[in-house]
């Protein structure tokens, strides 16, 4: 037995692997685990000399490349001093910097950390609802999501999110939040632009809180891109308008910059473009780089000020055995260091249009619908009938030494900053590749379909 198949055979025996049909990665099924051994770069290798381009950034994590020995180094040196110490009565200094920086980064003020992105959600949430009843209204403790919104996967993060398969499953659990249309510019009509279909949107939204702000504490959006929702863009435009409609009808804005931080939309923050600053505004994945897990929530003196009291009560009741770690924070703080150090945000600006150039081809193809980019982020709606197509092209993907993973129709693309002009150009040429193995397999479907009806005939 190989080391990669016996490594397989081990986690299907006893891991229970994320948000996935472990039947699917048994032997009768064609989609066998990948064992990583290691990473460098924009490389995952596995146990017998394989590599795999990570296109997705490992779940879109990823920055600066696997292993960067600048938070490598960071890493170690932290570890030689201080691993861990709660938060609750204790500070450190890695927490405190980072804090520091982020507020000047984002204009906000005091930093509330968690482990991942739905502790960030979830923290956001009861935050404001319980700002709302330490300012006398405690009847404002519903929220408001935008259709195809994702924002994690715990119980209270599931009630803002808007992905079909998670609601049904787990409805019976949670208090599902009101939903609004989405400004997806995918949804325009002839004749319409991105900013008509935002400004529809908006007006949606405005009708809506009309009737049910005064039992709302916030509403909550991923600024410009959707990513779970097939990478649904809208115009900053639409990010502006949310900004004036919670003001007016005095509810928080939540933007989640989970996935979309950090540079991936082209700026450092995504809601910079629309010029605007919200109420509270959620981090993680790329906040370490991709290395450790941390998630933290940032948000206005006037909040934190609301919750500062002699009542035990009136304070904010949550908390993580690892909240503010200091390797975590430490990690982040590499990361912001390589962001000002490297000029990530101009320099992604010249590889993002490199990579547009480089996947022209894969966007030219007559199935391609809606080609699109927004910063580091590129996805392509396929048109096909092919019910599994997401599972069907990952494993032609990885066939092509690429990680690329759908999202049902849509593929998309999400690779480290640091990817080469000639790593571009294999992830644009596998990618194209893995598109026609996967629809020549439609064909065949469809001629087999069609042989089978003429024979039973």
């Amino acid at each position: 037995m190989s080391l990669n198949d016996d490594w397989r055979r081990r986690s299907l025996a006893a891991v229970w692997h994320p948000c996935t049909q472990m039947k699917l990665h048994d032997a009768a099924h064609a989609q066998p685990l990948i064992p990583v051994a290691r990473a460098e770069g924009v490389w995952l290798h596995d146990h017998e000399g394989r590599r795999y381009l990570d296109g997705i950034s490992s779940w879109w994590v990823n920055l600066f490349g696997h292993n960067h020995p600048g938070i490598r180094a960071a890493l170690v040196d932290q570890l030689n001093t201080l691993d861990h110490v709660m938060l609750a009565g204790f500070t450190h200094a890695p927490v405190v910097e980072l804090s520091e920086r982020l507020s000047v980064l984002t204009g906000l003020g005091h930093a509330f950390y968690g482990s991942d992105g739905a502790s960030a959600t979830e923290i956001a949430l009861k935050m404001s609802a319980h700002y709302w009843r330490n300012a006398g209204r405690p009847q404002k403790c519903k929220f408001v999501g935008i259709a195809g919104g994702y924002h994690g996967e715990t119980v209270g993060a599931l009630a803002v999110t808007d992905i079909a398969l998670f609601r049904e499953a787990y409805a019976p659990l949670v208090r599902l939040a009101a939903i609004v249309p989405s400004a997806d510019a995918r949804q325009a009509m002839t004749g319409e632009s991105a900013d008509d279909v935002a400004e529809r949107a908006a007006a949606a939204l405005d009708a809506w809180l009309a009737d049910h702000a005064h039992e709302t504490a916030a509403l909550i959006a991923e600024p410009l891109v959707q990513c779970a929702a097939g990478m649904a863009m809208h115009d900053p435009l639409y990010v502006k308008r949310l900004r004036e409609l919670c003001h007016k009808h005095e509810i928080h804005l939540v933007l989640d910059e989970i996935a979309v931080g950090f540079g991936r939309t082209g700026t450092l923050f995504a809601h910079e473009q629309a010029g605007i600053r919200p109420d509270f505004l959620c981090l993680s994945k790329g906040l370490t780089g991709g290395t450790l897990p941390l998630s933290a929530v940032l948000t206005t003196d006037a909040v934190y000020a609301a919750f500062y009291d002699d009542e035990v009560a009136r304070g904010f009741l949550h908390s993580h055995s690892y909240t503010g770690n200091p390797l975590a924070c430490r990690a982040a703080l590499a990361t912001l260091d390589l962001i000002e150090q490297t000029d990530a945000i101009a320099r992604n600006r010249v590889t993002a249009e490199r990579l547009v150039a480089q996947f022209a081809p894969l966007s030219a193809h007559p199935r391609i619908r809606h080609a699109r980019q927004r910063g580091m982020i590129f996805a392509w709606d396929i048109a096909t009938s092919l019910p599994d197509f997401a599972r069907r092209y990952a494993r032609h993907a990885l066939a092509q030494g690429l990680v690329l993973r759908p999202i049902g129709h849509t593929l998309y693309a999400m690779p480290p900053y640091v990817i080469s002009e000639s790593e571009g150009e294999q992830l644009a040429r596998g990618a194209l590749a893995a598109l026609q193995a996967t629809l020549a397999e439609e064909q065949g479907s469809a001629v087999a379909n069609e042989r089978g009806t003429v024979d039973g005939v």
